[in-house]
């Protein structure tokens, strides 16, 4: 039995068997818990978004924006004008005019059939020899662009499909006021074959459409589409910006490009904290290990219940994990492309749903510290102004904490978020106060805004509770009201069929949960355990005095040893019963130790009387309870409830002076016996529990005024 401890503290919302976690057992699960937790801490800092004020292109600015880094962004004015100057390198485009290309060539198969000089010329050329190659001539002149030698060139390099195939350069510093000489010679050679360019055919054809007037018309569509691939040629153009460099004064107009340059000094800040960065990576982790290990030391200093329990630790990290992962989500929704909603939602509260879970879950103390420690980390982790984040998101979590102290219902954890709520007001006008905009329609938003995000985590909330109950094998205030409910099948089976078993319950339980709260143990445990700790004698309710509302005693029938073990299968037979009816493991424990190893000394007595008092005739161990003794301080309290109340039966005389004489005794036996060797409790726990104890007794033993008999 422990001989110092802390009365007012309250290790634990359930009691929980040290011995299972204890020792060297499971340090290799706590290590990996420990990893896993690290690496989450480490993917969240990592993760970080970064936030840039809301501009709107045409707005004036309000204040000065400088650039916080060196980056690149896509520079529209600049690629815009080199297009602009691509497409201006790009020159007129002549072409000859259809029409007087298409009457040339009818012109001249007229002079070919109406003049038969040159079949004197060229006896061996036929009309179907010149009327192939003047075909061919009208193609090669539809097909003929003229332009400058640079947008000839553009020409030759865009490989614009289904276009002309011969391009001729206009001579430098001349205009094209007619064919220019060399054309016709490059004409002859594209057209003719190489024996044919020197006849009498090809000259004879050429000669006749070079003294012909031709004139010229732009061809726009090729211009155009020429252009066009000019244009798209020209890379994306980026302009550097040093860090320090000024963006925005106030009242300057706000244009689309301070809307590039601001969204590309966001993801230029954002890159170090890519998970892919090692530096960044090996940061983060670091800062993440440290964060774990303080929470260890604190865990293994302060509350071992928690650091020795595998349940209690697992459900802690998840909890943890699961607010980081909500609170990153909420900056993800918040900030997403640009949407910006931070601006109008400015101060999300993510910290009180750890807090309320932590609380109900696993106590207020060690709710208190991982809201402090989760809330640094959160107004690390996301792009958020830091100051009024933590600010707003402790007060928040503490005021939820101290509301949640007293939970017993599922529906006054809306309750508590709505109380929470209302704290948070006077923190939101002082800091709109100190901003100088009371009165704004940011203090509207900022009010809708956390009583959106508290009525949110009430849902969450609510319908995790009884998932992480059943996972962890958590015991709440909410989940011990339910169980105490009368109309429970175990219970009223208790109340009818055992009735007097059941007042003995319910005496007992009013004993334990006043021990209880004497020492700051789990009172409502204590109380509502104690209703089942006895469900055991259901099997055989008439075997105990409590339920024989005769005079006959049924074990006058029974050896004394028969009636002890009848006694002492209830123990047994309450854990069958506790499991077939799916009680609480918690519930289950008490059912086993709330005799502990002690005797049943009645009948051990009686058993020694046969024997003619020769005690070592008799094997006590066969009059012993199995155990095991309490492991907890609610264990051993009911244990002394329950002894206490029986023997208060028996009293003769209810005075102070007996009752604590008879506390006294029962107390000190059973310390003697080491019934509360492997529980925590201390003696100092002990004196205060006898004193409570005595007073209960007292109050509800006390002797009332005899009325005089009515005449």
């Amino acid at each position: 039995m422990s001989q110092s401890k802390d009365p007012a503290e309250k290790d634990s919302l359930l009691p929980e068997k040290q011995s299972n976690w204890l020792g060297a057992k499971g340090w290799g699960w706590r290590l990996v818990i420990a990893v896993l937790f690290t690496v989450s801490i480490s993917i969240f800092l990592q993760m970080r978004e970064v936030r840039v004020g809301v501009i709107e292109t045409d707005s004036l600015s309000k204040q000065y924006v400088v650039a916080q880094a060196d980056f690149e962004f896509p520079d529209s004015a600049k690629t815009e004008f080199l297009q602009q100057q691509a497409m201006q390198d790009i020159g007129p485009i002549y072409r000859f005019e259809p029409k007087e290309i298409e009457k040339a060539s009818h012109e001249f198969e007229e002079f070919l059939a109406g003049n038969q000089g040159w079949r004197k010329q060229m006896p061996e050329t036929t009309f179907e020899e010149f009327y192939e190659y003047t075909e061919s001539f009208e193609d090669f002149l539809v097909e003929t662009r003229f332009s400058d030698e640079r947008t000839l060139h553009k020409l030759k390099e865009a490989d614009i499909a289904s276009e002309p195939n011969f391009f001729f350069q206009i001579p430098e510093n001349q205009s094209l006021d007619s064919v220019p000489d060399p054309y016709w010679q490059s004409a002859k050679e594209h057209v003719f074959k190489p024996e044919v360019r020197d006849t009498k055919l090809a000259v004879y054809i050429v000669d006749f459409f070079d003294k012909k007037q031709w004139s010229f018309q732009r061809d726009l569509g090729l211009e155009k589409r020429l252009k066009q691939v000019a244009q798209d040629s020209v890379a994306q153009q980026y302009t550097l910006v040093k860090a320090g460099t000024l963006i925005l004064e106030p009242s300057e107009k706000i244009t689309s490009r301070h809307v590039m340059m601001l969204q590309s000094m966001k993801n230029a800040l954002a890159n170090p904290h890519h998970l892919g960065t090692p530096f960044s990576a090996m940061g983060c982790f670091a800062l993440s290990l440290i964060f774990v290990f303080l929470t260890g030391v604190y865990l293994k200093m302060y509350h071992k219940e928690i650091f020795f329990s595998l349940r209690k630790l697992s459900l802690l990290v998840v909890i943890a994990v699961m607010t980081l992962a909500l609170a990153k989500v909420t900056e993800y929704l918040l900030l997403h492309k640009g949407y910006n909603l931070i601006e109008v939602i400015r101060y999300p509260l993510v910290v009180p749903f750890a807090a309320l879970l932590l609380c109900v879950l696993l106590g207020p103390r060690i709710a208190l510290f991982i809201s402090i420690f989760l809330g640094i980390i959160i107004s690390l982790g996301l792009s958020i102004e830091f100051e009024p984040f933590l600010v707003l998101n402790l007060i928040a979590a503490m005021c939820t904490i101290m509301f949640s102290r007293s939970l017993h219902k599922r529906k006054d954890v809306f309750e508590v978020c709505g109380k929470v709520w209302l704290c948070c007001l006077p923190v939101l006008l002082s800091f709109h106060l100190m901003e100088n905009d009371l009165g704004n329609i940011t203090q509207a938003s900022d009010l809708m805004s956390t009583f959106g995000f508290l009525t949110v985590t009430a849902i969450i909330v609510v319908g995790l509770l009884p998932l992480f109950e059943t996972l962890f094998k958590i015991m709440t205030d909410m989940t011990l009201m339910e169980f105490m409910d009368p109309n429970n099948e175990l219970l009223r089976r208790l109340s009818v069929e055992a009735p007097g078993t059941y007042q003995h319950s319910l005496v007992v339980g009013n004993f334990a949960e006043i021990a209880a709260r004497s020492i700051g143990a789990n009172h409502l445990f204590c109380r509502v355990a104690t209703l089942y700790h006895d469900v055991g004698k259901l099997f055989n309710p008439h075997y105990f005095t409590e339920n024989q509302l005769g005079g006959f005693n049924i074990h006058q029938l029974l050896t004394p040893l028969e009636s002890a073990h009848v006694i002492i299968a209830h123990v047994q037979e309450g854990e069958l019963l506790g499991k077939k009816y799916r009680l609480p493991e918690s519930f289950i424990d008490v059912i086993r130790e709330h005799h502990g190893t002690t005797l049943v000394y009645f009948f051990y007595c009686k058993q020694i009387e046969q024997m003619g008092g020769d005690v070592s005739k008799v094997n006590g161990k066969l009059f012993r309870y199995p155990g095991p003794k309490p492991h907890t301080k609610e264990s051993a309290l009911v244990m002394i409830a329950d002894s206490v109340e029986a023997a208060s039966r028996s009293l003769d005389e209810v005075t102070e002076e007996t009752v604590t004489e008879m506390v006294d005794r029962l107390i000190s036996e059973k310390a003697e016996e080491g019934q509360f060797d492997e529980c925590q409790i201390t003696f100092q726990e002990l004196s205060t529990v006898k004193k409570a104890i005595v007073k209960a007794l007292l109050v509800t033993r006390h002797l009332r005024v005899k009325y005089p008999a009515k005449p």
